[in-house]
Order: C-alpha cells, then structure tokens, then sequence
C-alpha cells in the first residue's frame, strides 16, 4: 500500500492530541508582534492563549505570515526521503497564500522525487474547518486511499463544512481583511454580533446578525443543528479565543439539542486569533452544502 502523510498548517488549529490521534503533521505560520517574529506554534510554545488574546485585549495589533517556502522544503523532504506522498490541505487561499506557496516548492521537490505525489489542497476554510478536513483526510488514508484518492475526496467535501461563528467586535477581522467591507453594515451598533461562516469561495462573511452575546450563541448553535448531517456519526468541534466558560456552554447546548452527538473543544491558535480577535466563538460540523448562502 502507498504511504500518504497529511499535512495541514497553523491555521488548522489541530491540537497536540488531535494530531497525534490522527497522524497529521503541520508546517507553521509566523506572528510578528512589536516587530518580532515568532513560529505559530498550535501547542501554544511562545505564548499562552491569556498572554497572546491579553495584547488584543489592550487594543495592539498582532499580524501574521503565511507559511515560508524554506518550511515546506524541510518538512516535505524529511516525508519524501522516507517514501511518502503527501495531502497538505492548506488554509482558504483567500485568507492565505500558503497554499501556492507550497504548489511553487513541490513543483520543485517534484524534480528531485519524480516518483513520488504531492497534492496542495485549497480547503476553502480556516480554523477547525481546515482541520475537519485534516481529520478527514486521514480516516480516508486508513480506509485504503492513496494521495490521489484522498486529494479527490477532500475536494468533494469542502464545501459542506459548516462553520457558524461569532465574534466580540468585528474590530479584529476589518483591520486584518478578513471580512468584506460591505459588511460594516454588523458593525457594533447596539451590541449586534455577526454570525460567520466560510463560504463556497474560502471567504469569511457574515450571514445572519443576533442581538448580545447569548443570542448570538443561540444562533450559532442553532444553524448547526439544522444543517448537520449524519450527526450520530461525527464530532461537532467548538473553538473558542480564550472563552472556554462560553465555549463550554455551548457544548451544553448543542447536547441539549442532540444529546448523542460527540463533542471537542478547542483553542482558536495565533494564526486566525491574530485575525478574529479574543472571545470568538466557532462551531464546525460537516452538513449541507454552503452552496444555500450564495447569492
């Protein structure tokens, strides 16, 4: 049987645990705070989440890099000398250019390992929607599929994971160009929280707006609900930007509502807290095809 290692990046927000369970690899992201560089470490190495979502908190700015190409040269060559194909599902290439970066670097790697497979996947999302896929990716790989197979299925799949967050402000997303201007319109007006979801394109747009924080919640919890599919045979991922009260509650709410379902909770990392700001909430599942919220 071909040998398949799945990659995926710091925007995946795969936790230690979940990329040990699963065998996935990540290449890292950089944060630049006060002109200094630090690896977007998921396992929070440099900072903890208070420390990193404290520095928003106080109104600075932590920006971001994608991934260096000198990154996908090492860890993609240590797999290949060691008879791998690789599946890197990346993060949405609307948030990110890390994706084509690692197209450029395997079109050269591919010259030196002619036989072996490189596909650079566009998840078309970020957060644990990448990491779903991730996830994916690898029960697909112990089922028997090879890298083509996998890159091919992912691919199908994409578009029906569901992601519903909210956020605080929108504050953090408007600075680092994560949301589209049009829609100012969710602003902080009376404390109106967007609903957020990535769409067919990758992009991040708010869908439905709910008034404070519990209902926001509400919301979320409740598009989840209705659009899950196969719920008895998957895991719904909640992260948070350092509100695990909030988050734990609404794993209660979730089960309240499908009591049977499976539950993981998680850190939103550096990489989208950079851009999304601390007290977000997501949830992921997979479910109806986000094809419903074009226009």
């Amino acid at each position: 049987m071909e040998k398949v290692k799945i990659f995926t990046d710091s925007c995946s927000d795969l936790s230690k645990d979940l990329r040990e369970k699963y065998d996935i690899e990540y290449v890292k992201m950089n944060t630049v705070y006060n002109g200094e560089e630090k690896e977007a470490n998921l396992d929070w190495v440099e900072y903890t989440p208070k420390e990193f979502y404290d520095i928003m908190r106080n109104g600075e700015r932590i920006t971001t890099t994608q991934v260096p190409s000198q990154v996908f040269e090492t860890e993609f060559t240590k797999v290949l000398e060691e008879g791998y194909d690789i599946v890197y599902i990346g993060c949405s290439s609307k948030l990110s250019g890390s994706v084509e970066m690692g197209k450029v670097v395997s079109k050269n790697l591919l010259k030196k390992y002619p036989d072996r497979k490189i596909h650079c996947i566009n998840s078309l999302n970020a957060c644990m929607g990448e990491g779903l896929l991730a996830i994916k990716a690898s029960q697909f790989r112990e089922e028997g599929m090879n890298a083509d197979e996998i890159a091919i299925s992912i691919k199908k799949i994409r578009n029906n994971v569901n992601q519903y967050a909210t956020v605080h402000t929108l504050d953090a997303l408007k600075r680092a160009g994560r949301v589209k201007a049009t829609s100012a319109f969710f602003g902080n007006l009376l404390g109106v929280k967007p609903v957020i979801i990535s769409n067919t394109e990758g992009d991040n747009v708010p869908i439905k707006k709910a008034k404070g924080r519990f209902n926001s919640m509400q919301e979320i919890v409740n598009l989840t609900v209705e659009n899950i599919t196969d719920a008895d045979d998957q895991c719904v991922y909640i992260t948070h930007a350092d509100s695990k009260d909030d988050a734990v509650e609404l794993e209660k709410m979730i089960k309240a509502k499908l009591p049977n379902i499976e539950t993981y909770i998680g850190y939103i990392g550096p990489i989208i807290g950079a851009s999304i700001g601390p007290e977000a909430l997501a949830i992921f599942s997979f479910g109806k095809s986000v094809e419903q919220y074009n226009v």
